[in-house]
């Protein structure tokens, strides 16, 4: 019963974070040429700087909101995000001045944190070896949330450019109302432990980590992944116009396409891929789909095969959900919400890396002196972080089957992945 009523709130929590984050994205341009009389170019340049805020501000407050729920609970911690969201959206609603803008973008990231609150609670209800399938399911919720957002977003902010900010603030009041009457607390008293500041910090959360026997490689190969996959949000509309020329419509069409593939991915692929390889060779195999379809982007010339590199997409879906379940199995029960939340910083600090990294070689290469025209470059970088994705996970210690990352007792695994 405890499942029946957690999971769809943890779905409907993500789906709408996700829509929340990708409905203010059409219009925050707009939003910061208003707010700071600036031109386009010097307003994309402090949207840049907004966007590390709020990566710096969800890689604090990750391990704390993590920490926070192993020891209150997932319930209040999680409604309480939620409200903070609503009333963070609301301020977007009014705010008249830049540093104001940062201020509320700060608060988002912080509030956003409790992602890791939220993958707790799922741990909590679920067996370890179901944790990559219910994972899966989150990020199907966020994926298709993502794709959702913007075009909500998009439409909305033909009527004001606060107008997002507004059904952003009642989607998150919405839900929190949801989750008091639906949501049940998942972690009980006897499994909570005292919170530790030193242990609710970004620098204790890293000590935590390298206690814990692998989580270090886990994390490791986290980090690598969430930089590389970042390449489709940070440069993908810029590259489809340097590259292929597309229309923003056709842009539209297919950040849909990758909205559906990522879903279709997440909720028929992951379970059946984890079950067969275990989910360290589920997550190689996903990594080394992404690495082909990086490669692919950085010199396909035509609309076709742009189109038709995005149907792969769906088989690289096992990866994060694997390397969540991964951390989760090497979590104790009263531990989760910190392992989660250090999951979250992990990928924090990819959102933090990663526009230096993608967004910033793009525009090296595509800058009117560069050596060499080449909008692809970004995906060389990331099909570079996701090889070495696959050989730091190829580097954990192989687990024996029915243990661990191996596949379910009675399930047989072929040579090629025992060997």
């Amino acid at each position: 019963m405890t499942a029946a009523r957690t999971i769809p709130f943890i779905i409907a929590t993500i789906f709408l974070d996700a829509v929340g984050f990708g409905i203010i994205m059409p219009v925050l341009p707009q939003l910061v040429m208003e707010v700071g009389e600036l031109d386009l170019p010097r307003a994309i340049e402090v949207g840049a700087w907004i966007g590390l805020v709020m990566a710096v501000a969800t890689f604090i407050a990750s391990p704390l909101l993590g920490n926070l729920s192993d020891h209150f609970g997932r319930r209040r911690i999680l409604l309480l995000s939620l409200a903070g969201l609503a009333i963070d959206y609301a301020l977007l609603t009014i705010v008249e001045t830049l540093p104001w803008l940062f201020v509320a973008r700060a608060l988002s990231g912080i509030f956003g944190g409790s992602y890791a609150a939220a993958q707790a609670a799922i741990a909590d209800i679920t067996a370890p070896e179901e944790r990559a399938r219910n994972f899966s399911f989150v990020g199907a919720a966020f994926g298709v949330g993502f794709v959702a957002g913007p075009v909500i977003g998009g439409f909305l902010g033909e009527m004001s450019p606060r107008a997002p900010f507004v059904v952003a603030a009642l989607l998150a009041a919405a839900n929190m109302f949801y989750g008091y009457f639906i949501f049940p607390e998942t972690l009980p008293v006897s499994r909570r432990r005292r919170f530790d500041w030193r242990r609710a910090n970004p620098l204790g959360a890293w000590r935590s980590m390298r206690a814990l026997p692998g989580m270090g490689g886990v994390a490791s190969v986290l980090v690598l992944w969430q930089i590389a996959s970042l390449v489709y949000p940070m440069t993908w509309s810029f590259y489809c116009m340097a590259q292929l020329g597309w229309t923003p419509g056709m842009i539209g069409a297919s950040l849909a396409v990758v909205g559906v593939m990522i879903a279709l991915g997440q909720i028929f692929l992951v379970g059946p891929m984890v079950r067969r390889f275990g989910e360290r060779d589920a997550a190689t195999l996903g990594l080394m789909v992404a690495v082909g379809i990086f490669i692919g982007y950085a010199f396909v010339k035509s609309t076709l095969g742009a189109f038709l590199l995005l149907l792969p997409i769906a088989f690289q879906s096992p990866v994060q959900p694997s390397l969540m379940a991964l951390m989760s199995r090497r979590a104790s029960a009263d531990t989760q919400g910190e392992v989660q939340g250090i999951s979250a910083m992990a990928m924090g600090l990819g959102q933090i890396a990663a526009p230096m990294l993608l967004t910033g070689t793009m525009a090296y290469f595509t800058a009117e002196g560069a050596p060499v025209h080449f909008p692809g470059a970004a995906f060389i970088v990331a099909a570079l972080f996701g090889l070495a994705a696959v050989a730091m996970l190829r580097r954990l210690p192989r687990v024996t089957r029915g243990h661990e990352d191996g596949p379910p007792p009675g399930d047989q695994m072929p040579p090629s992945v025992t060997a």
